[in-house]
């Protein structure tokens, strides 16, 4: 079995958890972190299931879509367990905030059950790997408020901390080990959600997306965007940062050295190299290059030692996330091998 090795440099002087060395987020000494593929394309184009507003709780009752989902799950977690990887599981709850759920008919108190079910869901298939994968995290997912490829509305800070103060408190009590706030393209938002998280004491991972001018649609360079939030939170700031929702082609140029960097801790890369709405225009999956894809990660792995969480977006599966596992590790057993 290959043995994914994680630098030991992962923590900056801006990083919360080096105040409180508690972080359930914080890698252990050699640990990578593996996550899951684009779960709701895979459900949605090679599976034949509908998710209204790209909801995939909405299928929580549904017992076929929830072997199907379950059996995709375990062909992810597989890969973690053959590269010797932690995972970071999440991937049911997008959306599962208040507008979006009041739009599809959920009342308050059956958002929140249903958050529940899917945090319950995912630690009962994380349970059967015990013993084989060496930890495995559960947490929350955090959609936008708005739309996630449009600018992100106008929403404020404050607005943002009471918005999402609902679901983390609800991830908080359903005994989520993390939240993570994905496909976040607006400043004011990330800020407020942040700030929502600390406030119910939850780990929290803001995992942002470009577009193809490899910026935020909202407009901020990624650099611009990691130390305002972190500026404007302080101690309340995310655990870490990634970037999900893009390819490689359009997150990888607004990467450059800084101290900004050492805050980011992973990449979810879209299958695909093509623009995000075109790509959802498709209305059949696409799955790109998964020999090409992990290739640009262990790239990225050997370009940035810190960063410890590697997984898929839009079109990826177990197949794309074991050629990233592959790659990702030769290139940290490398670099383990020359540091000793």
């Amino acid at each position: 079995m290959t043995q994914a090795i994680c630098s030991g440099s992962t923590r900056t002087s801006r990083h919360k958890a080096e105040m409180t060395a508690l972080s359930v987020l914080e890698p252990r000494p050699g640990e990578l972190f593996l996550t899951e593929g684009g779960l709701e394309t895979e459900v949605m184009f090679k599976h034949g299931f509908e998710l209204p507003e790209f909801a995939m709780f909405t299928l929580l009752n549904n017992a076929r879509a929830i072997t199907i989902i379950r059996d995709i799950i375990r062909r992810q977690l597989d890969v973690a367990a053959e590269f010797g990887m932690s995972f970071l599981l999440t991937g049911v709850d997008y959306r599962a905030s208040p507008d979006w759920g009041a739009k599809l008919g959920y009342s308050a108190a059956g958002l929140a059950d249903t958050n529940i079910e899917a945090i319950a869901l995912l630690r009962s298939i994380a349970n059967e790997y015990q013993d084989q994968v060496p930890r495995v995290l559960i947490g929350g997912i955090l959609g936008p408020r708005g739309d996630a490829y449009q600018r992100g509305g106008t929403i404020t800070e404050q607005e943002a901390e009471d918005y999402h103060a609902t679901q983390l408190a609800t991830l908080k009590a359903a005994g989520a080990d993390f939240a993570c706030a994905a496909t976040f393209n607006n400043i004011p938002e990330a800020v407020g959600t942040s700030r929502a998280a600390a406030s119910v004491g939850i780990p929290t991972i803001m995992s942002l997306s470009v577009d193809g001018t490899s910026r935020l649609r909202s407009g901020p360079a990624v650099s611009d965007a990691i130390d305002t939030i972190d500026a404007e939170t302080g101690e309340a700031s995310p655990d870490f940062y990634m970037l999900n929702c893009a390819h490689p082609v359009e997150f990888e140029p607004a990467l450059a050295d800084g101290s900004w960097i050492k805050r980011m801790r992973g990449f979810r890369p879209n299958a695909s190299k093509m623009e995000k709405i075109a790509l959802c225009k498709l209305g059949h999956l696409e799955e790109g290059d998964p020999i090409e894809l992990g290739e640009l990660m262990g790239s990225l792995a050997r370009r940035y030692p810190h960063m410890h969480v590697w997984g898929g977006c839009c079109g990826t599966g177990d197949v794309h996330l074991r050629e990233i596992a592959r790659n990702v590790c030769e290139v940290r057993s490398i670099q383990l091998q020359s540091f000793l």
